[in-house]
C-alpha cells in the first residue's frame, strides 16, 4: 500500500539531535543541584517584576523553539520566582521542602510513562509496595488497603465517600441519596480543614450535614460535646455516620484525642475517619509518636506524603481498614477494561480504589526516597521539627513584646507582635504589615491565621533544612520590624 503523500509518517517528538538534548538535560540537573546546594544564600521568595510577569501572557506557540532556549526561560523566569518552600526559612502553610532523590524519581517516572490505572507492570508493583509500607508505618492491620492520590483533599474525599456508602443503610451506588430513609450526619471539630466542606458538597450531603463541634483550650475536639451531638441527632431521627478526627489541625497543629474518639465510635457503631494530612506521620517519630496514639484504630486515614516525607508535589495517600469496602466503593466494570490472568491486564487494577482511571507514577519518588534515606531518618526529622517549634515557643514566651496565641501541640507556633496598648484592629494591621514586609524582604516566609477572632502569625515547621539559627533570625526580625512599624504608626498625626 502506498503512503499518502500529504502526510509525513516519520513525524516524532523524539529529539532530532540527541547530543543537544543530553547537553541541555545535563545542564538542567547541574543547575538544579547548585540551586539546592546554595539555597541559603538567596531569598526565600521575591516579588515578580512586571517584565517577567508579562512574559507569561504571550500567545500559544505555533512553531518550534530550541530546547536550550526554552530551558533558558525556565532558568531565568520560572525558577527564580518559585514558591520557596524548598528554602530553609520557609514556614508558611504546611508543605514539605522537597528532596533531590524525589525530584530525580519524578523525571524517571515521566520517562517510564506508565499509567498506573491498570497493567501488570513494575510501576504498579512499586505503587502497591509503597501503600503497604505506609500501612505498616501507620500501624494499620494486615489486609488494609491504600491508594496514592494527588494530596490530602482527595485522600479525605475518598475516605469520606467510603464512610457515606458504608453508613447509608442502602446500596447508594444503585439507589442514590434520594432513597435513604434518614439523612446522615458527619462530625468534626471547629478546626477542621476546609476540604471537608468540599467533601460534603461533592458527596451530595450539603454543608449542614457537617456538625462543627467546639474545641477546648488546646483546640482539640470536645469529646463530651461530640457525644452529646451524636445523641441529639439520633433522637431527632438523623443517622450519625462518621466522626472526622484531626491529627494535626491546620491552624495550630492540635491533635484530637484519637483513642477517646475511637472508643466513642466503637460504642456508637459509626465510622472513624482521621484527617492526618499534617500530623499522621508523627507515628514514625521516635520521641513523639505517642502524640498520635490511636490513629491505627481509624476506619480510614488521609495523609500527605508531600509534607513530612518531603516528596515533591504532589502525592497523598488514603488508607482503609476494610479493603473490600474500599474497592466496592469505587470499582466499576467496563468491557474495555476486563481483568485477565495473563498479559498486560493480569495485574491488579489500581483505579478500583480511587476516582481516577488515569494514575501517574507518583509512587516512584516515595519508593526511592524511603529506600535512599530510610524511614528512621524521616522520623528523626519530624522530631527535629517538633523540637524547633518548642524552641520558637520558648523565644516567644521569653520576650514581653511577643504573645503566644495557642498552645504548641506539635510543630505549628501561633504568636504575634504585641507590646501592649493596642486594639485588636490595630494589632491585626500591624502584624499583617509585618508579615508582608518579611515575605517581601526575602528573609523568611510564614503565614497567618485568626484564632477565635484574634489575628496572629503562624509558623509551621515542616522543613528538613531549617536550623536553630534560622529561628533566631525570625524572632529577631519580628521584634526589629515590629518596633519599627509601631514607631512609624505612632508618628503619624
Amino acid at each position: 500500500m502506498k503512503s499518502d503523500p500529504k502526510f509525513d509518517d516519520a513525524l516524532t517528538l523524539d529529539p532530532g539531535d540527541w547530543t543537544e538534548f543530553r547537553a541541555v538535560a545535563h545542564a538542567a540537573i547541574d543547575d538544579a543541584t547548585d540551586r539546592i546546594r546554595t539555597l541559603r544564600d538567596g531569598p526565600v521568595w521575591q516579588p515578580m517584576p512586571e517584565d517577567v510577569r508579562a512574559a507569561f501572557s504571550g500567545p500559544v506557540p505555533s512553531g518550534p523553539q530550541s530546547l536550550r532556549e526554552v530551558y533558558e526561560q525556565v532558568a531565568t523566569q520560572v525558577i527564580p520566582h518559585a514558591m520557596g518552600n524548598v528554602h530553609p526559612r520557609f514556614w508558611a502553610w504546611y508543605m514539605g521542602a522537597g528532596d533531590l532523590a524525589g525530584a530525580l524519581a519524578d523525571f524517571l517516572a515521566g520517562v517510564d510513562g506508565s499509567n498506573l490505572g491498570v497493567g501488570d507492570t513494575a510501576a504498579s508493583l512499586v505503587d502497591q509496595q509503597v501503600t503497604r509500607w505506609i500501612r505498616e508505618m501507620m500501624r494499620f492491620p494486615e489486609g488494609a488497603s491504600g491508594a496514592l492520590v494527588s494530596g490530602g483533599t482527595m485522600a479525605n474525599i475518598i475516605g469520606l465517600t467510603a464512610a457515606r456508602n458504608a453508613m447509608a443503610g442502602i446500596d447508594l451506588r444503585k439507589h442514590g441519596l434520594a432513597q435513604m430513609e434518614r439523612p446522615l450526619a458527619f462530625y468534626a471539630s471547629d478546626q477542621v480543614h476546609s476540604c471537608h466542606h468540599k467533601a460534603m458538597n461533592l458527596l451530595g450531603l450539603g454543608a449542614n450535614a457537617l456538625r462543627h463541634i467546639p474545641t477546648d483550650d488546646g483546640y482539640r475536639i470536645d469529646v463530651r460535646a461530640l457525644r452529646d451531638a451524636i445523641a441529639a441527632d439520633r433522637k431527632s431521627g438523623i443517622k450519625p455516620a462518621c466522626v472526622i478526627a484531626t491529627a494535626g489541625s491546620t491552624n495550630t497543629g492540635s491533635v484530637d484525642d484519637l483513642n477517646a474518639i475511637a472508643d466513642l465510635c466503637a460504642r456508637e457503631r459509626i465510622w472513624m475517619h482521621v484527617d492526618g494530612c499534617i500530623g499522621a506521620l508523627i507515628a514514625i517519630a521516635p520521641r513523639n509518636a505517642h502524640l498520635v496514639d490511636g490513629i491505627e484504630r481509624a476506619d480510614s486515614l488521609a495523609l500527605d506524603l508531600h509534607k513530612w516525607l518531603h516528596a515533591p508535589f504532589d502525592v497523598g495517600c488514603v488508607l482503609m481498614r476494610d479493603r473490600a469496602r474500599h474497592r466496592s466503593t469505587f470499582a466499576e466494570n467496563a468491557e474495555y477494561l476486563q481483568p485477565a490472568t495473563r498479559g498486560l491486564a493480569a495485574g491488579e487494577f489500581l483505579h478500583d480504589f480511587t476516582l481516577e482511571t488515569s494514575r501517574g507514577f507518583r509512587a516512584l519518588k516515595v519508593w526511592m526516597m524511603l529506600k535512599h534515606h530510610g524511614v528512621e531518618m524521616f522520623g528523626r526529622l519530624i522530631d527535629q521539627n517538633i523540637y524547633q517549634a518548642r524552641y520558637l515557643t520558648g523565644l516567644v514566651e521569653a520576650e514581653p513584646s511577643l504573645e503566644l496565641m495557642a498552645p504548641t501541640a506539635t510543630s505549628v507556633v501561633c504568636f504575634r507582635f504585641n507590646p501592649g496598648g493596642s486594639t485588636e484592629d490595630a494589632l491585626r494591621a500591624l502584624n499583617t504589615e509585618l508579615l508582608l514586609r518579611l515575605q517581601e524582604s526575602g528573609l523568611c516566609v510564614h503565614s497567618d491565621t485568626t484564632l477565635r477572632g484574634r489575628y496572629c502569625l503562624r509558623v509551621a515547621f515542616c522543613n528538613h533544612r531549617t536550623r536553630p539559627s534560622d529561628i533566631d533570625e525570625l524572632a529577631a526580625a519580628v521584634l526589629l520590624l515590629g518596633n519599627e512599624l509601631l514607631q512609624a504608626s505612632r508618628s503619624i498625626p
